[in-house]
């Protein structure tokens, strides 16, 4: 029978079909290794058979995303807490090892020793039943918003091929007018043989804003290109049909952007998190995704470092008050607080007076902008820790 333990450290190699775990104890030895894989049964039975051998166990974890998210909840379950070892720290600290080999078990134990001789690694918390609902909708939201981007520079190509005068006239991100006219005209013939007014027409009747101004725009393009390229027609069908996949995905996005505001202001602390200028409930429930569990910022500067907006040193030698933007930092954080005070910059306010003092100052405009998400992030903070919406006019007197 296998000796009774102390202390175990595992370390988890994630993956989506199965995982790889890997026990040491406090010597680094290895007390257990297996392949186990991504079920509720499986996992179970491991974890059964890890707490078996030890008073005490330490789980570290490579992946903090979905492939994980079944194992974290297992062990949430049990009262077991898992930590996050960055897969950076995992391919440096494996230099240190013996052999040049890369096994899921060599990145296991890696993960298992590392966690053993550091202790300063975040904690996972597994989200509540809100907070994993925000985190699946702002995700499918980001995924539809690139294939967004990916359609429509595909949509500039292909125009550029036979129309380029056309593809220079409208912005297609922004114009929804234009995407809806490409539905139907897609070659300078066809606009010309449809005519100005009834192209204007054509446009009015599909709930086009400013129909007569598109319909002008258009014509303009076509009466400035004559000659009929090679493959116009099948590219015209191409652009016809990118345009209605783009315009349907912007359907899509509206109701998903509806999903996200509703879900979003059920949170105990929305109020409070879009009373901020320049914070809407997108951008909101984004905030709340990120920043997980706001108690476990004890203050404002631990939340600022979290979004990387706290500088570094990097002295060397007689090189002193060398500082730089952290390596460790959620980066969907930082975008964040940097959009949402690139907002608050548009209208008249404290935000704009202090990012026009930054300007005056020197700052250039992204860095006059991050002094600003700094300056928010302690508002923010203390509008959490308070329980108070935002106020141009601060209480005299902090609520007890």
């Amino acid at each position: 029978m296998a000796e009774h333990l102390t202390q175990l450290w595992v370390g988890i190699d994630a993956g989506k079909a199965h995982h790889w775990l890997v026990a040491g104890d406090d010597s680094g030895a290895t007390a257990w290794s297996r392949k186990v894989h991504n079920d509720e049964s499986a996992i179970l039975t491991a974890l059964g058979e890890i707490l078996a051998l030890a008073d005490e166990v330490h789980w570290a974890v490579d992946i903090a995303g979905t492939a994980s998210a079944l194992l974290l909840a297992l062990l949430a379950a049990h009262g077991q807490q898992a930590v996050y070892v960055p897969g950076r720290t995992v391919n440096r600290m494996s230099g240190a090892y013996r052999g040049e080999a890369k096994t899921d078990a060599r990145d296991a134990y890696v993960i298992a020793d590392t966690a053993r001789l550091r202790r300063d690694f975040t904690s996972i918390e597994v989200p509540a039943q809100l907070a994993a609902d925000l985190a699946l909708l702002t995700a499918h939201r980001s995924d539809l918003i690139a294939d967004r981007v990916r359609m429509l520079n595909r949509l500039r190509d292909v125009l550029t091929g036979i129309f380029p005068a056309l593809e220079r006239a409208f912005d297609y991100a922004d114009h929804k007018g234009a995407l809806i006219l490409l539905t139907g005209y897609q070659t300078p013939a066809a606009i010309r043989r449809r005519g100005q007014t009834r192209l204007a027409a054509w446009l009015s009747g599909r709930n086009v804003r400013n129909a007569d101004a598109v319909a002008t725009t258009a014509m303009q393009a076509a009466k400035a290109q004559h000659t009929e390229l090679p493959g116009q027609d099948l590219a015209a069908k191409i652009v016809a049909d990118i345009a209605e996949q783009i315009l349907a995905l912007d359907d899509r996005l509206k109701h998903i952007d509806q999903q996200i505001r509703q879900t979003f202001r059920t949170h105990p602390h929305a109020e409070i998190i879009e009373s901020l200028p320049g914070m809407g409930p997108i951008l909101g429930a984004e905030f709340i995704v990120a920043a997980g569990d706001l108690a476990a910022y004890p203050d404002a500067g631990h939340l600022a470092s979290a979004a990387g907006l706290v500088p570094v040193p990097r002295d060397s030698g007689r090189r002193s008050g060398n500082l730089h933007r952290p390596k460790r930092y959620s980066r969907r954080l930082r975008r964040v607080f940097y959009l949402s005070a690139q907002t608050s910059i548009i209208r008249e306010g404290p935000n704009r007076d202090y990012y026009l003092k930054k300007r005056a100052e020197g700052c250039k405009h992204v860095q006059a902008v991050i002094a600003l998400a700094r300056r928010r992030v302690n508002v923010r903070w203390a509008l959490l820790r308070d329980g108070r919406p935002f106020s141009m006019q601060p209480p005299s007197v902090r609520p007890a």
